[in-house]
């Protein structure tokens, strides 16, 4: 007889909805991939009379997620709910202790709490399985932990979230303002209705490039604090600007090995237009790895949305049911390494600097003599008068320089009576 493996979904949101459907519609195409049958005997979520995309069994509906423990038998659990502590985290530690599989696309949740999670599904001898947590149906976590699993991989970059990258495309397609394309993004679901600001404000993609950083180099995740910038201050001006200089803005995530230590950050970057990853638009990630002896390995797909995403969940799902048991981070936490931090003052840069300034003899040389103060060379300047209001906005190329160097300097333009607002700065991806 086929056996039959036992689901419960925790959290009914746009993903876990989603996913319940998957599952119900795939259920022939998975027995036939596994050679075992599914049945969903359990879901849980806030509020059971919720109006969702798609109709639940009432039947299975726990108002209490942990009553599903002690009333059902099951095999795996998908917890759909999306923080990072809270009842996300105590249902997953519930059900690794039971040694019941778990499944997750809670990228704030293994961020946070992915190592003791780890050592929890390794002392029970089940899955921790993450693989939709980062890049949506991209599966970036098995190909680290499997495909290049024997390659020393010393960098990671890329587009790690739909909706910013949703966003920063339409700006220059459509010349719309920040505010108007947002709305966009959220009527079309790939930001979230109500607060979408941990898109924005760079803690999604940070989340991610943490996870992957753990994986690609063998360390435990890192707590530091590092460079964490949104998309929120970019302005329809700088777009059109880069466009002029043939250049685009792009939400990166970076994680390297710099001098042997960890060095990970997220902010926007000018990339060039003819470059692999200037090309990445809409809601599409892209995932790069450098490593030896493989070389650089890319991996595209999409990354907002509860169809990709479902498709990782759904594959993690296939691999436990083929009896894959794995070590959640692909080796086991006793070898995982704790590294040291890269210093981010020397993190170095070409940047670009926008200055919003009063059109008056001498602004230009009082910037630019500034600027040479703290060893920030000029590579660049465009000026664009707006005689009309007497006013200029001057922007400024860089040669490199280190983040020490430029928070120094942009420091001194505060509250100067010439300059309207604190520069715009966004580094040039080297």
């Amino acid at each position: 007889m086929k056996k039959i493996t036992n689901i419960a979904i925790v959290g009914l949101g746009q993903i876990g909805v989603y996913l319940y459907n998957e599952l119900r519609i795939r259920k022939k195409q998975i027995e036939n991939k596994t050679g075992n049958k599914i049945k969903v005997v359990a879901i849980s979520a806030r509020n059971k009379n919720k109006k969702r995309k798609f109709n639940i069994d009432k039947k299975i509906f726990y108002s209490n997620p942990f009553k599903i423990f002690t009333e059902e038998k099951i095999d795996i659990l998908f917890e759909c709910i999306g923080l990072s502590d809270g009842v996300s985290k105590k249902i997953v530690e519930t059900a690794l202790k039971k040694k019941i599989h778990v499944i997750t696309p809670n990228k704030a949740l293994i961020a946070k709490h992915g190592d003791y999670l780890a050592k929890l599904a390794e002392k029970n001898l089940v899955n921790l399985e993450f693989e939709a947590s980062v890049a949506g149906g991209i599966p970036i976590l098995r190909t680290i932990k499997e495909g290049l699993a024997t390659n020393k991989i010393t960098k990671i970059h890329g587009i790690l979230n739909g909706t910013t990258n949703y966003i920063l495309t339409e700006m220059e397609k459509s010349h719309e303002n920040f505010d108007a394309v947002l709305k966009k993004a959220q009527n079309l679901g790939y930001a979230e209705p109500g607060n979408p600001k941990l898109d924005l404000n760079g803690f999604d993609a940070f989340a991610k490039v943490r996870i992957l950083s753990a994986l690609a180099f063998n360390n435990r995740i890192s707590k530091s604090k590092c460079i964490m910038e949104g998309i929120e201050n970019i302005d329809l001006k700088d777009i059109k600007i880069a466009d002029q200089l043939n250049l685009r803005i792009k939400l990166l995530g970076i994680s390297q090995i710099i001098e042997n230590k960890l060095f990970e950050t997220v902010h926007p970057c000018l990339v060039s237009k003819d470059s692999y990853i200037g090309n990445v638009n809409g809601v599409m990630n892209a995932v790069i790895t450098q490593g030896k002896p493989v070389g650089e390995s890319v991996l595209q797909g999409e990354g907002a949305g509860p169809g990709p995403t479902s498709s990782s969940l759904l594959s993690d799902l296939l691999s436990i049911m083929r009896g894959n048991i794995k070590k959640p981070f692909g080796i086991s936490s006793e070898k995982r390494k704790i590294l040291t931090t890269f210093n981010n003052n020397k993190y170095t840069n070409s940047l670009y600097l926008r200055f919003e300034v009063k059109d008056e003899p001498g602004v230009l040389s009082l910037i630019t003599n500034r600027l040479a103060k703290y060893d920030v060379s000029i590579k660049r300047i465009i000026q664009t008068p707006d005689k009309k209001n007497n006013l200029a906005t001057i922007v400024i190329i860089t040669h490199k320089t280190s983040e020490l160097n430029i928070k120094n300097c942009l420091s001194i333009f505060k509250n100067n009576k010439y300059i309207r607002k604190l520069p715009v700065l966004i580094r040039l991806y080297n």
